[in-house]
């Protein structure tokens, strides 16, 4: 019975956390005011699948990834070209987001044993999750969007630009939210119980 309790949980939470997740992207976007005409925005989309990394782990960080970028391309909301273009910008990138989880034992036995360590590991899962995902960005925007580079400005220059732009701020804003959730929640509440 716990073990059906605790899959239940954890596909509710999945769920959920994808939901908000695209409706932060999707406020996010109608916020930008087209300032990335290829894609793109400042958002906290992000921190719904951290919170499930490091809630879950791997399984809940990658699932909670995937189904943002599945609601986005079936929601009508996603910019497609080309198919890889397509996979790599939303189901790819937003996936591999949930990488953040490889630290959810040392964020857990930090919060158990009642030291600030944490807030480091959360930190960093972040940017490791960020980083993924702008890699997949950078490599979809050289590949796809090259045409828009300056005339003289190598693709690659200008999508690692163009793409940081807005990743590097939303890494910054992402990861200063989830440690201020993850400050404020109960521990016992947060901690993964295996």
């Amino acid at each position: 019975m716990n073990n059906t309790r605790s899959k239940t949980r954890f596909i509710t939470e999945v769920a959920i956390f994808s939901a908000l997740a695209y409706l932060l992207d999707f406020a996010a976007n109608l916020l930008s005011l087209k300032i990335w005409p290829q894609g793109g925005s400042i958002s906290i989309a992000m921190v719904p699948i951290f919170l499930m990394a490091y809630r879950w782990g791997l399984k809940g960080g990658l699932l909670t990834g995937f189904i943002l970028g599945l609601l986005q391309v079936v929601m009508g909301f996603a910019q497609i070209y080309f198919i890889v273009q397509g996979f790599l910008d939303y189901f790819l990138a937003f996936t591999v987001v949930g990488f953040a989880g490889i630290f959810i034992r040392q964020i857990n036995k930090s919060l158990e044993e009642g030291n600030k360590v944490w807030m480091y590991y959360s930190v960093f899962g972040a940017f490791i999750g960020s980083l993924l995902r702008y890699i997949c960005h950078v490599i979809s925007g050289a590949v796809f969007f090259g045409e828009y580079a300056p005339k003289g400005q190598p693709v690659m220059i200008y999508s690692l630009l163009y793409n940081g732009t807005y990743m590097l701020p939303s890494f910054i804003v992402s990861a200063i939210i989830v440690v201020l959730v993850l400050a404020a929640m109960p521990k016992k509440l947060f901690v993964y119980q295996h």
